[in-house]
């Protein structure tokens, strides 16, 4: 089945938490931004369940399976293999908006922003790293300074990315253009009355996505792409913290793609995480050997450099056990990985990105399903 792609407008403010547990009295929640693409992912699940009449709590109990979903504990066919932040244009085109990869170093000067980019550098003599790589990824400036955040790349930016180009300030997208956060308060509610209890106050931040009547010229919401399933092509569905509504459309937007068969006859490259990374042996890509060796799919290189932030956890709420799932350290989404002496063909190049950074068998069905370890390749 081809893969299809959805856009998803936030019809009111989200509630998008992390691995952190809140509600206690004096917490505090903060939001995600993006969520991790299992958020989409049970959305999307959600709302297929709901339009074949599936009755939801005799599919979480495994006795309904779904031809598509499969079972809380057997997923099916359903596959998310893109989730990203993006805006809907009066005209109805889509723009994916892309947060800058680690190698990428923003920084402002008297409000301007220039990007600049980290290169794989071998280490002077004399010098020695704990890291294990032959290459470290190194910024050479005369003068110190320091980077800023808030950035997104358009569809521009990523395009010059892909080729090994310097994105410029014109690809650049604030966060403020995109989304502000909304601070409220919340009271705790006692579990067999569902009144509030005396001093459970606890704070939490909403994401009030930007809209066209803000006077922003565009719809903030996200991108997301299935394949193994129709997914819906319009209507509504529950999405984030509390179930906040949510429209969903057909869209045709698509993300640009490297020149596979420029990759190819460089024989090296960059391989950017897109969503979080759950690899067996931490930052470390699969199919590495204890000599960097990179082999997966009939792809075949070696790296030799890694530019990976700090990394994060993912959990989420199991269906079929009624209980958080066990908690994962990840590679973040924009980790970048370079690779050389690359010895693929453009085909089997493209059969990775659209597999996954997954082995076969999978390591893990579920999170493959909702759409961790997806990455892009990049000119080097």
């Amino acid at each position: 089945m081809s893969t299809q792609t959805t856009f998803i407008e936030p019809l009111d403010v989200l509630f998008l938490r992390g691995n952190k547990l809140f509600g206690a009295p004096g917490s505090h929640g903060e939001s995600l931004i993006p969520p991790w693409p299992s958020v989409a992912a049970g959305a999307l699940r959600s709302r297929i369940l709901t339009d074949h009449g599936v009755d939801l709590k005799a599919f979480a109990q495994g006795k309904l399976p779904h031809p598509e979903l499969g079972t809380p504990r057997e997923p099916g066919s359903f596959t998310l293999t893109a989730f990203h932040l993006a805006r809907r244009f009066a005209d109805g085109r889509v723009e994916t908006l892309m947060a800058p990869p680690a190698d990428l170093i923003i920084s402002e000067t008297d409000g301007t922003p220039a990007v600049r980019k980290l290169a794989p550098t071998a280490l002077a003599a004399g010098l020695q790293a704990s890291q294990p790589l032959d290459l470290l990824p190194v910024l050479a400036e005369n003068t110190r300074s320091k980077p800023s955040g808030g950035y997104w790349l358009s569809e521009s930016g990523w395009t010059k990315y892909l080729a090994g180009q310097t994105p410029g300030a014109d690809d650049l997208v604030r966060s403020s253009q995109l989304w502000r956060l909304d601070h409220r308060v919340g009271v705790g509610l006692d579990a067999a009355t569902r009144r509030a209890e005396d001093g459970k106050l606890f704070s939490m931040q909403a994401v009030a996505m930007g809209k066209t009547e803000h006077g922003g010229g565009f719809d903030v919401g996200f991108v997301a792409a299935a394949s193994g399933a129709t997914l819906p092509q319009g209507g509504m569905l529950r999405l984030g913290g509390d179930g906040r509504g949510a429209a969903i459309r057909a869209c045709a937007a698509e993300l640009p793609e490297a020149d596979y068969a420029h990759i190819t006859h460089n024989r090296k490259c960059r391989l950017v995480l897109t969503t979080p990374g759950i690899f067996p042996d931490g930052w470390r890509l699969p199919g590495i050997g204890a000599d960097s060796r990179f082999s997966l799919h009939g792809v075949s290189a070696r790296l030799v450099c890694a530019a990976v932030p700090r990394c994060e956890t993912v959990s989420g709420w199991d269906l079929a056990r009624h209980q958080p799932k066990t908690a994962q350290r990840v590679a973040p989404a924009g980790s970048v990985y370079w690779l050389d002496e690359l010895d693929a063909t453009p085909e089997a190049l493209h059969k990775l990105v659209a597999t996954g950074l997954w082995s076969e068998p999978c390591e893990d069905a579920h999170r493959r399903a909702e759409g961790f370890n997806r990455f892009a390749l990049a000119q080097w």
